[in-house]
């Protein structure tokens, strides 16, 4: 007898059997028990989560000679030949290649004729979406009033492009992506039953690689089985069958981009495409080292999370956490994430995917809470090894024979207080929050200069005697320090100073605004 793949040969045969889907299966067997059987029926879900399993499973219970509790015998003769396939009473129906009109009047002209045996001829016709606009019109009025002995099970993984009549005409069941929880397990009592090896770690990236999808589950089970025929089948093993892009790569892809090194990361990826790997699913994939990393970086204990890192990987792995900031990790999987959506379908995805590479080593062109406190990181780890540093504002205003201005570089984002670097970040906002409760105060505050004081604390300086104590009221400064409070969820101590702006000269005092915001040059 020939080789029969696993996700055939354990194709339930029963109801109690169907894993993951206990909403359906549930009603069915109630319809079943109760007589309530409908007339038109539409399944629809991802590949692999058990339409038509069920659907075959329906149409051999509503013709067992002895159904129990909504399940078949699978003992009786009507029961054994739609198991064979030769059952006149089931007729399974591929629309993606009889999708015309006249594949829709052949059946219309069938359902005229009563089974000439069992109660119910049932019509499965798969990946219905397929059918033509013809073929829909064929078939509405027959699934709108069809003959008490026939049912129409209609299954399809795209159900917005059936039509509205169509649907409003059917039961409709939504089979849902199966949990990896359910799908290891149900991979774990085959290999039981099968007498076979596998370890549970194993299994459960398998249930991860396959989406949602048991059968998917079953085939990759199976190729692994097959390489490594007679072995106990390890983790590692699986990771070698299915061809996973070593953790080694993606290391290397994060450190060049943790370098801001375009060219180094344009040529990790040349290599990547060179060896025949499908960027998209490269994309997938980095995404999940990614996520890895924040896990390892904010979790305890990740021995029952982390599992697609090979196990002498996982202590690498644990290492460059440690380097890593949890809020620049979020905005790399959120860069990638939005590629993910677009290169699906993109005609150039090489493209896309060296821009998203080159938007992470350069945070200076996104303007958004993350990519501050990337570019904030970068600038410390340069002063860290003694590279000066300089904002682009400084670097404009000079000339070549000009000496540089040290003002500027006295006080640096590293040295400030987190609260101060959050306060600049969002100093537009406080503003407009304050003149809302106090539009004369917040027309002062959108004159004025928000700053550091010698104790590194925040100095708002104005520009006369009379902006200092309209600012620096009782009243005022309670405004203000509650619109910050109520932003940052702290208290900050402010002080207000007066310049006349004509008279000092303003370079000695640091504007925070600009010192964080302002895109930074490295030398």
């Amino acid at each position: 007898m020939s080789y029969m793949a696993l996700y055939r040969k354990f194709r339930p045969d029963n109801f109690k059997d169907v894993k993951g889907q206990d909403h359906i299966v549930t009603t069915l067997r109630n319809q079943i028990k109760s007589g309530r059987i409908g007339h038109a029926y539409l399944f629809t879900g991802t590949r692999g989560t058990g339409k038509t399993t069920v659907a075959k499973l329906l149409a051999k219970t509503v013709n067992c000679e002895n159904p129990h509790e909504g399940n078949p015998c699978n003992e009786c003769s009507l029961c054994k030949g739609i198991i064979s396939g030769t059952s006149m009473n089931v007729i399974e129906i591929d629309a993606a290649s009889n999708n015309g009109v006249e594949n829709v009047r052949e059946i219309v002209e069938e359902v005229r004729y009563s089974p000439t045996e069992g109660r119910y001829k049932v019509y499965i016709i798969d990946e219905v979406h397929m059918l033509s606009a013809g073929a829909f019109n064929a078939l509405l009025k027959t699934i709108e009033e069809p003959p008490s002995y026939v049912i129409f099970i209609l299954a399809t993984t795209e159900v917005h492009k059936i039509p509205v009549t169509i649907l409003s005409r059917c039961q409709r069941y939504d089979f849902k992506r199966i949990s990896i929880d359910i799908i290891a397990d149900r991979l774990r009592e085959l290999m039981n039953e099968e007498e076979l090896e596998v370890e549970d770690k194993a299994l459960r990236y398998i249930a991860r690689m396959a989406d949602g999808s048991l059968r998917d589950a079953l085939s990759l089970l199976d190729q692994c089985i097959s390489f490594y025929l007679g072995e106990t089948v390890t983790y590692d093993n699986v990771l070698d069958v299915l061809g996973t892009v070593d953790t080694k790569v993606f290391s290397q892809l994060l450190q060049a981009v943790n370098n801001q090194a375009v060219s180094e990361c344009i040529r990790i990826l040349d290599e990547v495409e060179t060896s025949g790997r499908e960027l998209s699913q490269f994309v997938i994939d980095f995404i999940w080292y990614l996520r890895n990393l924040l896990l390892v970086k904010t979790t305890e204990n990740v021995n029952d999370i982390i599992i697609d890192i090979a196990t002498e990987n996982l202590m690498l792995l644990k290492q460059e956490a440690e380097s890593m900031d949890e809020n620049i990790l979020m905005r790399y999987i959120r860069i990638f994430s939005e590629l993910s959506n677009q290169i699906r379908y993109a005609p150039r995805k090489r493209v896309l995917l060296e821009m998203a590479l080159i938007k992470l080593c350069k945070p200076q062109m996104e303007h958004n809470y993350e990519s501050l406190l990337n570019r904030i990181k970068i600038l410390e780890d340069k002063l860290e090894k003694g590279i000066v540093v300089k904002s682009e504002s400084v670097r404009s205003n000079q000339s070549e024979d000009e000496p540089e201005p040290i003002k500027q570089e006295e006080i640096l984002p590293e040295a400030l207080p987190e609260d101060l670097k959050k306060v600049a970040s969002i100093w537009n906002n406080i503003i407009v929050q304050v003149t809302k409760k106090a539009p004369a105060l917040g027309a002062t505050l959108n004159n004025a200069t928000l700053s550091i004081d010698n104790n590194k604390g925040l100095m708002i300086v104005v520009e006369d005697s009379f902006a200092k104590d309209h600012v620096d009221s009782e009243k005022n400064k309670k405004v203000i320090n509650d619109t910050i409070s109520k932003m940052l969820q702290k208290t900050v101590q402010i002080n207000v100073r007066s310049i006349d702006k004509d008279k000092e000269n303003m370079k000695d005092i640091v504007d925070l605004t600009k010192l964080v915001k302002v895109p930074i040059q490295y030398e």
